[in-house]
């Protein structure tokens, strides 16, 4: 009964060990198993994490690209409105420098001791109406009937309408136009009145028939009409229009001006 004991006791610790060793087993079993699934999972893993991965890089380059985009773009904004200003201030700079040179001529000829003047751009040519459009007005003293003149002393024409900013000026070819004058070298003061036709056309009329005008001759304002200052250039006889009938003479003239070339003026504030 003993021996039968003894050999029961031995029997469960042999089981017991067994069991023991089988668990080790089962559970190093899984350590190595778990090892090999996360290596296959890393295995078959690994081309789609780094798609994901480069991708992402892909995505991230992307928006780095368009911020850039916008930055560049808004320099180039920035440029632009930059050198848009530059030309803007040498295009005043070039108009400065204009108006200097105008004003030193006309120093020159001894224009600013003779009158008080004020110098304008012409902004706008009319020739059908025989008028131009310059750019000062009331906001700078200039008033109606106010004579205007080129910087070599030559007459263009009046201030007919003023404005705020700018004024419309009737040149000596308008039909409106028409003051004294008299022939500027001549011995026996031949005098008469200039009369604008239109069309750029001008002439000198009521001149007496026995006075002798020829072509070529000055013609200058006089200070009869007292409308302008006496001595302003207005041209030369050209073609003289003689009829034994009619106690006048007529001459056409040629301007001292050319119209197409007119870029700036002289307005005669006071003489």
């Amino acid at each position: 009964m003993s021996l039968h004991f003894s050999e029961s006791r031995f029997c469960r610790a042999k089981r017991g060990m067994v069991l023991i060793i089988v668990g080790l087993l089962v559970i190093f079993s899984l350590n190595f198993f778990q090892k090999e699934v996360k290596g296959f999972f890393y295995l078959i893993s690994s081309p789609i994490q780094r798609i994901l991965w480069r991708a992402g890089d892909g995505v991230s380059d992307f928006f780095k690209t368009i911020s850039e985009i916008k930055n560049l773009k808004k320099e180039n904004e920035e440029l632009r409105f930059r050198n848009q200003e530059l030309i803007s201030q040498i295009a005043q700079l070039i108009e400065l420098e204009k108006e200097n040179k105008l004003l030193r001529e006309a120093l020159e000829i001894g224009l600013e001791k003779e009158f008080k003047l004020s110098l304008a751009e012409v902004i706008s040519k009319d020739i059908s109406q025989d008028s131009i459009l310059i750019n000062k007005g009331s906001k700078d003293g200039i008033t109606n009937n106010l004579p205007v003149i080129g910087q070599q002393k030559t007459l263009i024409g009046k201030i007919s309408e003023v404005y705020e900013n700018f004024s419309r000026v009737i040149l000596i070819f308008n039909k409106e136009s028409s003051f004294d004058a008299k022939i500027s070298d001549s011995e026996n003061d031949i005098s008469g009145v200039i009369k604008g036709k239109g069309n750029l056309q001008l002439f000198l009329d009521l001149v007496p028939r026995g006075k002798e005008i020829k072509e070529g001759d000055f013609v200058i304002t006089s200070s009869l009409g007292g409308i302008f200052p006496r001595g302003l250039l207005v041209g030369q006889i050209g073609k003289v229009l003689r009829n034994d009938i009619e106690p006048f003479q007529q001459a056409k003239i040629r301007p001292a001006f050319d119209i197409k070339k007119l870029e700036t003026v002289f307005i005669i504030s006071d003489f």
